[in-house]
This record gives structure tokens, sequence and C-alpha cells, in this order.
């Protein structure tokens, strides 16, 4: 297993578990993070005969993290061109409720390509899921390291 490989089946456990309906309902206290951050350990301890350095194990969160916060946004900016229109005509409706200025600025965010709310999202997942995948990969290393067993004295 190469050394970067935990971190990217980590990510892509973490992207599609937080993409997919109703599954990602779970994730609204990091769940799917926190477990790819603990399968990127996972991963590199079974791969290792030594204990998994903790600085490895960071690096391998973080990466996870970010790939998944990557899928993450691609995949709801693919669900935003199907969806958008509908959401603005909802708002559209309800356009009486909200100052006119929201109201503008939201029909702004959903109308052409979704480029302005993509960035926010990005903006807001990669770091989020960056720091809470690593705090799972710390939270893997509690469970999974290794132990050194102890030198004998002579």
């Amino acid at each position: 297993m190469g050394k970067h490989q935990p971190a990217l089946l980590g990510g892509v456990f973490i992207g599609v578990l937080s993409a997919l309906p109703y599954i990602n309902a779970a994730n609204c206290c990091c769940l799917w993070v926190i477990g790819g951050g603990v399968l990127v350990v996972y991963l590199q301890q079974q791969a290792s005969p030594t204990p998994v350095a903790t600085g490895d194990a960071v690096i391998g969160g973080l990466i996870a993290g970010a790939i998944g916060g990557v899928i993450v946004t691609l995949a709801n900016a693919l669900l935003m061109q199907a969806t958008g229109p509908m959401i603005l005509e909802q708002m559209r409706s309800q356009g009486e409720q909200m100052p006119p200025e929201v109201m503008a600025w939201m029909e702004r965010l959903f109308s052409g390509s979704g480029i302005g709310l993509m960035m926010i999202m990005m903006a807001v997942c990669i770091p989020i899921f960056a720091i809470f995948s690593m705090l799972g990969s710390f939270l893997g290393l509690a469970i999974f390291r290794k132990k050194i067993p102890p030198q004998p004295q002579v």
C-alpha cells in the first residue's frame, strides 16, 4: 500500500458518505469525517509492522479531509445544477418576507453556473473536514496504534 493510499481511501469514504442523500444526515456531528480519519490510521497501521508515527497519521487525516471536502463540494455543485432553479423559484414565491437586498444576493448565488456557491462551500467544507478528519486520526491512533513491547532489562 502506497504512502498516501490510506489518505485517498479515507477521503473517498468521507466524500461519498457525506454526499449521499439521507446517509449524510449522520454527518451532522462530523461522524463520517471523523470516521474517515480513523480509517486512515487503521489502514496505515495495517500496512506497517511498526507503530504509526503521529505525524504520518495527522498528515493522512488532513489529506483525507481535504479530499472529502472536494468530493462533497463537487457532488453538491452537481446537485445544485439540477435543483437550483426550483430552489430559486421557491425563494421568489416567498420573496415578500425577505428584504430586497437579500433576495437579490440569493438570486445571484443560485443563478448562473453556481460558481459562487461552490466557492463558499469549498472555503467552508475543506478546512472543517480537514480539521475533524485530523481529530479522527488522533482517535485512530489511540485505538489502533501498535504497542511497543518493553525492552528487557539487562
